[in-house]
């Protein structure tokens, strides 16, 4: 049997492991496993341990328990709650202010916890119900809150970056320098686009009362005021010595924790309840990317002992003659396709053994290729029939949301992210230029 039909026989059975709902990372190191025994006898033990000794030795990978605690931390003592009231009394009274504060509150929300999980459970929660009572467009709000829950995993600490860069073997600082300007520009068109709706349609967002505006005694401002900027006060303190060089990313990670810890403990929020949740939860994910990731790594080195990666670069740029920009756009349209039916986290596990090494080989740059990625990923996150947020959203939303407003509701949020998604395509400095700044320096 040829090397080519082998990995074809590989990919084709994991695809079929994970469609009878097997665990990701149970399918993909199982017939890793398999195959590398299957090859190599017994000497192809050494596949998985040599990927297990790469896990336990890339320190990076410390960050990952880090900053999944300062997120759990600081969603679970409810410090978000506050940061909505600044947006609800500074933006309210115009037109959309509250949906483009909720924008303000996601991007806030990913400064501090890198899942868009976390993201979508506060802006449920506290948003949509706030949004719904003051007279908002239910498809409106619905699709404000999933694409701002969205940006969890593009705006630094990003956890999906972590995981990529640990699989494609490229520096997590880096990624996360270039997931800044092209979160931020997103963030900006969502709420150009809101604001420029709800002018042109002052139904979809009404603004609020002057009695509801002169409620608010203006001490009661000033102190929402700062409480809204205590995350920023967390993400400038990991932040800020990260990028002057006085901490290594992993010891930025520890500050950013322990500001996030202090700062519940100062509110009076850090109760055992919240402590073990949040640990709890920390022990959880983290074990769970733990074991992705090593399945991941486990399943690369067979393929790149098969070779595999060189022959399908020659069956799409030799035999078939396309150009390495057309075989970009294909690797992205087929994230779009798995996007329906996988997480971020699987859809990279999987076919990171093939496009990761096939993108460098293309000649493209790794860095900006992980933020292509994850703007894809967030894509597919929202499309139906089977997108990750619209099955999130069903199950957080009040009834009088049906699944009929899910699905619309998405439709301009997903038209501007592929704006941005061809915008970083064609002008790669958007997301390249704040790395190449500070690692030039």
């Amino acid at each position: 049997m040829s090397y080519e039909l082998i990995a074809i026989l590989m990919f084709s059975s994991m695809m079929l492991m994970l469609m009878t709902g097997q665990r990701v990372f149970g399918a993909i190191g199982g017939i890793a496993s398999i195959a590398a025994l299957t090859l190599w006898g017994t000497g192809g033990s050494d596949i998985p341990f040599s990927a297990a000794m790469k896990v336990m030795k890339w320190y990076p990978m410390l960050t990952l328990p880090m900053f999944i605690f300062m997120g759990y931390v600081l969603s679970e003592s409810r410090l978000a709650d506050d940061l909505y009231k600044m947006f609800h009394v500074w933006m309210g009274p115009i037109n959309g202010g509250l949906a483009i504060g909720t924008i303000g509150l996601m991007v806030l929300i990913s400064a501090m916890n890198g899942l868009s999980v976390a993201g979508m459970a506060i802006g449920a929660t506290i948003a949509l119900p706030e949004l719904l009572k003051r007279g908002y467009d239910k498809r409106m709000v619905t699709g404000v809150v999933q694409a701002g829950s969205s940006l969890g995993i593009l705006v630094p600490p990003s956890v999906v970056l972590v995981l990529y860069a640990m699989i494609a073997r490229q520096p997590v600082g880096q990624l996360w320098l270039a997931g800044i300007l092209p979160g931020l520009m997103m963030a900006g068109l969502f709420i150009l686009y809101i604001y420029i709706r709800c002018r042109i349609q002052p139904e979809l967002g009404p603004a609020l009362s002057e009695e509801d505006v002169s409620s608010v005694p203006r001490a009661e401002k000033i102190r929402l005021l700062g409480a809204g900027l205590l995350p920023l006060t967390i993400f400038a303190s990991m932040m800020v010595p990260f990028l002057n060089g006085w901490t290594s990313l992993v010891e930025s990670s520890a500050i950013g924790a322990l500001a996030a810890f202090i700062a519940a403990v100062l509110k009076g929020r850090m109760t055992r309840e919240v402590f073990e949740t949040s640990t709890r939860m920390t022990l959880a994910i983290s074990c769970m990317f733990m074991w992705i990731v090593l399945a991941a790594l486990g399943f690369g080195a067979v393929f790149d002992g098969l070779g595999a990666v060189k022959a399908i670069d020659n069956l799409f740029t030799e035999q078939l003659g396309l150009d390495p920009w057309v075989i970009l756009i294909l690797m992205q349209l087929s994230f779009l396709l798995m996007g329906t039916f996988l997480d971020d986290t699987a859809m990279l596990v999987i076919v990171a053994p093939l496009y990761v090494p096939l993108v460098k080989v293309l000649g493209f740059d790794l860095i900006w290729y992980g933020v292509l990625y994850t703007i894809t990923t967030q894509i597919a996150y929202m499309t139906p029939p089977f997108g990750y947020n619209l099955f999130l959203m069903r199950a957080m939303a009040p009834p009088e949301i049906g699944i009929k407003d899910i699905y619309s509701s998405i439709i301009p949020f997903v038209l501007v992210m592929l704006g941005s998604l061809i915008l970083i395509m064609v002008f790669p400095q958007i997301a390249m230029w704040l790395p190449n700044y500070v690692y030039g320096k």
